[in-house]
């Protein structure tokens, strides 16, 4: 059983902006100039944000001719999602079995 939870990836997901991106390609797969017009972000800074989601591999990319389409990763989005479903697990477990340290 997980007791923990991806860090890196957590880091890489709490940003706002990272998060409507993934929100965004788990409807469907995106190139750039979508995303901009979707989020609103400019470019550059999208460019930045999907380079993170990159190279953390919570996404894939696609060229299409002078395009990059952007999709997303869903194993690795279930995978996190594996993390936490061990760690309430293990809650549930504590829960029952009245699991606590004694103060001193």
């Amino acid at each position: 059983m997980l007791t923990s939870v991806d860090t890196e990836l957590m880091r890489v997901l709490a940003d706002p902006l990272r998060l409507q991106i993934v929100t965004l390609l788990a409807r469907e797969t995106l190139c750039t100039s979508h995303l901009v017009e979707e989020t609103g972000a400019k470019q550059t800074n999208l460019s930045n944000h999907l380079k993170v989601l990159r190279e953390a591999g919570v996404v894939e990319t696609e060229p299409c001719g002078r395009f990059t389409y952007y999709r997303l990763r869903p194993e690795v989005i279930g995978s996190l999602a594996d993390q936490f479903a061990g760690l309430a697990q293990l809650a549930r477990l504590t829960a029952e079995a009245n699991i606590k340290r004694s103060c001193p």
